[in-house]
């Protein structure tokens, strides 16, 4: 089976709202909204895979990231182990720099339903963080 490891940037300003992108339409779980990343290469650390995934992604440098949750799914043909890291300092604005659609959205207004079931744990850590009175 396939194993994929992957750097996750969670991106939040200080209105706590998280900068989200769009599978495209000819990727796996096209469509979905998703923290921008990607596949950490042979020879990187999860924190050299972000900041060069969030580069390539949204155009920001990466000034600091948090590590915020490691979760490992499994679907039918891979196994993926998430590494999500929260970034509240960067140089730059982000942007959907591959033309993928992108937007704020509330901290508190996130849906798991709109994500990869594999976020559904991160959204749910994110949601209630934001509500802590919930």
């Amino acid at each position: 089976m396939k194993q994929l490891n992957i750097a996750v940037g969670i991106i939040r300003n200080a209105r706590q709202e998280i900068f989200l992108t769009q599978r495209a339409a000819d990727s796996h779980m096209a469509g979905f909204w998703e923290f921008p990343g990607g596949k950490i290469e042979a020879g990187e650390t999860p924190e050299q895979a972000l900041t060069r995934e969030l580069q390539e992604e949204t155009g920001i440098d990466v000034q600091q990231a948090t590590p915020l949750e490691v979760i490992e799914h499994r679907f039918d043909d891979r196994i993926v182990t998430l590494y999500f890291y929260l970034v509240e300092q960067w140089r730059g604005e982000p942007y959907g720099r591959e033309g993928q659609p992108m937007r704020w959205a509330r901290q508190a207004d996130l849906q798991a339903a709109d994500f990869p079931p594999a976020n559904a744990r991160i959204i749910q850590l994110l949601v209630a963080q934001a509500n802590p009175a919930v």
